[in-house]
């Protein structure tokens, strides 16, 4: 095993498939120690990046140029690679049922150039079985080579939590598994040059695929209880933060705070473990109800705002967009939901986010969206995202972006005290 991982140290070149806000962290870690290929369909993506500039604002210029690290767009530059990474992500279609198209097709693609003794390894989050029954039956089928004979698989769920600086690629355990225990050992080697937080290997891949799903769908389940309990501290009039921190003192406490829950992990991660579950007819009652929860959150806000504000004076500030804090990736984003039961009631609101330039997606809901904040005859200025942006502004400052007295302000995110403000979650 180890005159193979020499070789691999010495010769191979690993290919990231996907260079989002999974692939392009392990792009650049991996080409610290090995030649490194990133791959994107999307020109505009590779140029960027090739130019030096993420627009993710995940990296600075100098990340991106390492002597070992190329990107492309381009197919057949990946054939020189041995290992190929796929990080792309799996949603949900429109019936909520996973969605693995995108990966399908990277996978068909990957069988056209796929070698002998080649190793793929996805990241991508997927239901239990999905690489090995999926995934694998495609490479084998176009590319006329045998797993474990010609090529191997692995498999290694991604854990970045974009936006965060703290616990970055290196600082987060790394769960491998693979095809056979000679792949396994490869994994943990590669892997380990760039994790400082340590390995965990998994029995099987299908083990790696549940904790994935389990780990998001336990935050999705925990969320929930507390959208739920927040409605309760609405009706006692308490602030639920208050009481999520004053229970968090107790050390076996799982601290999570209401909001919208949005996002391409733990809005989605979920109901594919649900969509598995249903396969072998099993009822996943305790995810169901805390997607139904979780989905009554936007429309408990919008009660509350239509409750506040005269329908025809329809002026509505909404600060905050993306699916998360400090982060432009708007995917998924609960904001969304939230601007679409307001075009419902004839409303379209402002918005303002300091991380979104503009959208690229029209069938969000109808919304303007503002470049600069200033001074209006607002009804509703809705918090519902925590940017630095806004905490430093403080609440003091965003009362005085309307003009009108009797303005109504929502913090979703319970960021100002709770007597500051005329609705939290």
């Amino acid at each position: 095993m180890l005159n193979l991982f020499q070789k691999f140290m010495n010769n191979y070149k690993i290919g990231i498939i996907g260079t989002g806000y999974v692939g392009l962290p392990l792009a650049i870690s991996f080409s610290k120690y090995f030649e490194v290929i990133g791959f994107d369909k999307d020109k505009k993506r590779v140029l960027s990046l090739s130019k030096g500039k993420d627009k993710n604002l995940q990296f600075q210029k100098a990340d991106l140029k390492s002597k070992r690290l190329n990107f492309t767009s381009k197919l057949i530059d990946l054939k020189k690679c041995n290992i190929y990474i796929i990080t792309l992500p799996t949603p949900l279609k429109k019936n909520n049922l996973p969605d693995l198209k995108i990966v399908n097709d990277a996978t068909l693609e990957l069988s056209r150039i796929l070698k002998k003794n080649d190793i793929v390894i996805y990241e991508s989050t997927v239901y239990p079985g999905a690489t090995e029954q999926e995934f694998c039956k495609i490479l084998e089928k176009n590319s006329k080579l045998t797993l474990n004979k010609d090529f191997y698989l692995g498999y290694s769920p991604e854990r970045i939590n974009p936006g965060d600086k703290k616990n970055t690629i290196q600082n987060i355990t790394k769960v491998v598994s693979a095809s056979n225990k000679n792949t396994l050992n490869v994994l943990k080697k590669i892997y380990g040059k760039i994790i400082k937080a340590g390995i965990k290997t998994a029995s099987s891949i299908q083990v790696a695929e549940l904790s994935k799903v389990l780990e998001n769908t336990q935050r999705f389940v925990n969320i929930a209880l507390i959208n739920e309990i927040s409605q309760l501290c609405n009706k006692l009039n308490l602030q639920t933060k208050e009481v999520v921190d004053v229970a968090s003192t107790k050390w076996n406490f799982a601290k999570y705070y209401p909001g919208l829950v949005g996002g391409h992990c733990i809005a989605v991660d979920p109901l594919y473990l649900s969509y598995k579950s249903k396969y072998f007819k099993l009822d996943p009652d305790i995810i169901n109800t805390s997607h139904k929860i979780n989905n009554n959150v936007q429309k408990i806000v919008v009660e509350n705002i239509i409750s506040k504000i005269n329908i025809k004076s329809n002026k509505i500030l909404i600060l905050g967009l993306t699916f998360k804090e400090n982060c432009p990736d708007t995917r998924n984003s609960g904001v969304y939901r939230v601007i679409k039961l307001l075009n419902k009631k004839g409303i379209i609101p402002e918005v303002h986010d300091p991380y979104v330039k503009k959208i690229n997606n029209d069938n969000e809901g109808k919304f303007k969206l503002i470049k600069k904040l200033t001074k209006k005859n607002y009804l509703v200025v809705v918090i519902a995202v925590s940017h630095k942006n806004y905490i430093t502004m403080g609440i003091r400052k965003i009362k005085q972006l309307s003009s009108n007295k009797n303005c109504k302000y929502f913090d979703l995110k319970s960021i100002f005290n709770r007597s500051d403000v005329d609705f939290q979650l």
